[in-house]
C-alpha cells in the first residue's frame, strides 16, 4: 500500500524528522548531567551539539547527488538507518572522544535524512500546495522540541543522560516501516558526475571553520589550533566558491542565490537561525546552572518554547496570505529578536508564570520565522534545481544552528573575561542572550530587500 496525497506524505516524513528535532532539543538539556558523568565543563561540552551539526554540513552538500543517482527513497531508509544505530552508539559512549564520533555519525544520517526526506515531499505538490505541504511537514516534527525538554529533564533525572538517546531507537524503527511501507519511489533524476572536488572543498572549509570557531579560546586543543583552522577554512572557502562559479554541475549551485526569494531566505536566514539557536543552547544551562533547577524542572520550563511554537502553526497560513512574505519576515523578525532579549533580564526572582509566558510568545515568533523562511526558500526554484536547492538550504539551515551554538558558548566565555568572573552568572548569561538577540536582529535588513510580491504564488497574498 501507498499513499500519494502530500499531506500524508509529509505527516510520514515528518515522524522520521521527529527523532532528530527530539535529538536536537534533549541534548541541550541534558549537557549539565552529561558533563558531569564525562567529567568535563558543561560550556565546553558544546562539542557534542557542534560535532553533530558540522558533520551535517559536511555531508548534506551530497544529499541531492546521492539522493538523484540511487533513489530519494532508499537513500531515506538508510539515513534513518546510520542515524538510528549511531543514536545508540552515544548512548554507550565512555568518554568525550567516542561521544564526538557517535555524534559524528549520526550527523551523516541525519544529513541524509533531513533534506532527503524534504525532496520526496516536495517532488510530489505544486505550488498552490507547498505552504500546506510544509505546514504539514514541520507540525508533526515539532512534537519533537515539544517533547524534547520535559523527557529529556525526565529521563536524565529518572534513568541517565543515556537514556535520552536511547529513545531514538524504537522512533527510528518506526519511521523506517512508515517510509518502507507507504512512500512510493519518485522517479531518479540524471545528477550528471559527482563534483568531488567541489564537495571537498566545501566540506574542508565548513568543517575546519567550526573547529576554529569551537576551538578558540579553550583548553581543549592547543593553542595554535584555532588560528590555523580559521585560516585554512577561509581559505578553503574561497576556492569552494571560486570552483563552484567556474564548474558545469556544482555541489552547491550557487546560481541558486540570484533568486531573490531563495537568496534572501539563504542569508538573512541563516543570521536569523545562528541567533535564535544560542538560546535553546543557553536557556537549560541557565535554568540549571544559574537557577540551580533539575534537569525536569529545566525541561518543564523550556516546555513553554516549543508549545508556543506549535500554537503557532494553524496561524501561518491566514498570517502571509493577508500580509505577505516581506511584512511578515521584517516585522516579525524584530518582534523575535526582542523576544531573545527579553530572556537576557531572566533572573531566580522572576515568576515561573512570567517567564513561561515569555518564553511561549518567543516560541511563536521563532516558529512563525522559521516555517515562512522554509517555504519562501523554494517559491521561486525550479524543479529540476530541487535537488541542489534542498541540499544548499538544508546546509545553511544546520550550519545556522552550528553557528548559534558557537555563538552562544563564545558569548558566554567571553562575558565571563569581560565581567572577571570566575564562572557565568546571571549577568554573562544576559550578556550573551543580548548578543544573540542582536544576531537575530540583523537578519531583516534582508527581508526588506525582498520584492513586495515575494512567494506570492504560494502565500496567495495580493497586494
Amino acid at each position: 500500500m501507498t499513499v500519494r496525497d502530500p499531506r500524508a506524505v509529509a505527516a510520514i516524513v515528518a515522524s522520521a524528522l521527529f527523532m532528530q528535532n527530539l535529538d536536537a532539543s534533549v541534548v541541550a538539556t541534558a549537557l549539565p548531567a552529561m558533563a558531569r558523568d564525562l567529567a568535563v565543563d558543561p560550556a565546553q561540552l558544546s562539542v557534542a551539539i557542534t560535532s553533530y551539526l558540522v558533520a551535517l554540513c559536511v555531508f548534506i552538500p551530497v544529499s541531492g547527488w546521492v539522493a538523484d543517482r540511487y533513489g530519494a527513497r532508499r537513500v531515506f531508509m538508510a539515513a534513518i538507518v546510520v542515524f538510528t544505530v549511531a543514536s545508540g552508539l552515544v548512548g554507550l559512549s565512555q568518554g568525550l572522544p567516542s561521544l564526538v564520533a557517535a555524534r559524528v555519525l549520526q550527523g551523516v544520517g541525519g544529513a541524509m535524512m533531513v533534506p532527503v526526506g524534504r525532496l520526496l515531499l516536495l517532488r510530489r505538490v505544486r505550488k498552490e500546495e507547498l505552504l500546506s505541504a510544509m505546514t504539514w511537514l514541520t507540525m508533526p516534527g515539532l512534537l519533537g522540541p515539544v517533547m524534547g525538554p520535559p523527557v529529556g529533564g525526565l529521563l536524565t533525572d529518572a534513568f541517565s543522560w543515556r537514556a535520552v538517546f536511547w529513545l531514538n531507537l524504537p522512533v527510528g524503527a518506526l519511521g523506517l516501516l512508515l517510509v518502507w511501507r507507504l512512500i512510493p519511489e519518485v522517479e531518479r533524476q540524471d545528477p550528471g558526475p559527482l563534483d568531488a572536488r567541489g564537495l571537498t572543498l566545501w566540506g574542508l572549509a565548513l568543517a575546519l571553520l567550526m573547529a576554529g570557531l569551537e576551538t578558540m579560546g579553550r583548553p581543549i586543543a592547543p593553542q595554535w589550533f584555532a588560528a590555523t583552522a580559521l585560516a585554512t577554512g577561509l581559505i578553503a572557502a574561497v576556492l569552494a566558491v571560486r570552483h563552484s562559479r567556474r564548474a558545469a554541475r556544482p555541489a552547491v549551485d550557487l546560481s541558486l542565490l540570484r533568486l531573490p526569494s531563495f537568496g534572501a531566505s539563504m542569508g538573512g536566514g541563516t543570521l536569523f537561525r545562528a541567533g535564535a539557536s544560542a538560546l535553546p543552547f543557553l536557556l537549560p544551562l541557565k535554568l540549571q546552572v544559574v537557577f540551580g533547577l533539575s534537569a525536569s524542572a529545566s525541561g518543564a520550563i523550556t516546555f513553554a518554547t516549543a508549545l508556543g511554537a506549535f500554537a503557532m502553526k494553524p496561524l501561518v497560513r491566514p498570517i502571509l496570505k493577508r500580509f505577505g512574505f516581506r511584512a511578515v519576515l521584517a516585522a516579525n523578525g524584530v518582534l523575535a529578536a526582542a523576544g531573545v532579549a527579553v530572556v537576557a533580564a531572566f533572573t531566580p526572582a522572576w515568576p515561573v508564570a512570567a517567564i513561561l509566558l515569555v518564553l511561549a510568545v518567543g516560541g511563536v515568533t521563532r516558529a512563525l520565522q522559521f516555517t515562512s523562511l522554509n517555504t519562501l526558500s523554494y517559491a521561486d526554484v525550479p524543479g529540476e534545481k530541487l535537488a541542489p536547492a534542498t541540499a544548499m538550504s538544508g546546509t545553511l539551515q544546520q550550519l545556522g544552528q552550528a553557528l548559534g551554538v558557537v555563538l552562544g558558548s563564545l558569548a558566554l566565555e567571553a562575558a565571563v573575561i569581560a565581567t572577571g568572573a570566575s564562572s557565568p552568572g546571571a549577568r554573562e548569561y544576559g550578556i550573551a542572550f543580548f548578543v544573540a538577540a542582536c544576531v537575530v536582529l540583523a537578519s531583516v535588513p534582508s527581508m526588506l530587500r525582498l520584492p513586495l510580491d515575494a512567494g506570492a504564488g504560494v502565500s496567495g497574498h495580493r497586494r
